[in-house]
């Protein structure tokens, strides 16, 4: 949030009302400052944009990389996002571009900016089981997994709450059960219902907010999954057939 709020404080320099540097560049230029700032927020519309990307795509922050290639690749995406961006906002890429060239630019930055976003359409990223199957998953957590639930009760004030809430696991425990119990969850069966029972005092079930009588509606579990920046490749060669075809107009012309 302090990044977010940062980063927008230093844009101001380029956006009306503010505009300091588009006031600058319209007083060299002898030009309107209130149009100079419009136009250059339109070059610069990007810049605005990409800190929302940030929400959806924590790599962009150099967070969850798995090593210097990962880095690497998500420093060239993102840029070459940002550069498709320029291109469909101002219009222009090797030639002026067509309706459906600014499209396919803008669909291009998305991929590349979000490439989950489809890849979680191919491959979703958790897999939900009932929670009655809350023993079976805890015996199958591979190693540093934590146990994902989704509960659903009432809290102190009578009101109808759900969440989703993550408990470590000791992985050096043998069996489901005994995993479960581990992190303060007493459990009973009731109706083809699986219900807390009792919360141990001070577990990480109490500090999870979990209390008593309370439904384990859901156990999600991660799936294994391939990168999601497989999506560059057929994001790039769309890219290379959309400057392939820019030039041959240029030729053609």
């Amino acid at each position: 949030m302090h990044l977010f709020v940062f980063y927008f404080g230093i844009l101001a320099d380029d956006t009306p009302p503010v505009g300091l540097a588009a006031f600058a560049a319209a007083a060299i230029a002898k030009s309107d400052p209130i149009r100079t700032g419009v136009q250059g927020f339109t070059y610069d519309i990007r810049t605005a944009i990409l800190p929302f990307m940030f929400i959806f795509n924590t790599q962009l922050l150099l967070l969850d990389l798995d090593g210097p290639f990962h880095l690497i690749l998500t420093i060239i995406s993102a840029t070459i996002a940002m550069l498709a961006f320029s291109a469909a906002t101002q219009g222009w890429w090797m030639t002026r571009n067509k309706w459906w060239e600014t499209v396919l630019l803008l669909l291009i930055t998305f991929s590349l900016f979000r490439p989950g976003f489809w890849w979680d359409e191919i491959y979703p990223p958790t897999t939900s089981y009932p929670g009655a199957e809350i023993t079976r998953v805890a015996e199958q957590l591979p190693e540093g997994k934590p146990l994902q639930l989704e509960v659903e009760g009432e809290n102190f004030f009578g009101e109808q709450i759900s969440k989703h809430v993550e408990l470590p696991i000791d992985h050096r425990l043998e069996g489901g059960k005994a995993r479960v119990s581990d992190t303060g969850l007493i459990l009973r069966e009731e109706n083809n219902t699986l219900l807390v029972d009792r919360v141990q005092f001070g577990s990480d079930a109490d500090k999870a907010g979990i209390d008593f009588d309370w439904q384990i509606k859901t156990v999600t579990v991660d799936n294994i999954r391939p990168w999601k920046e497989w999506v560059f490749v057929p994001t790039l060669l769309l890219l290379a057939l959309l400057g392939w075809n820019q030039r041959r107009r240029i030729r053609q012309a």
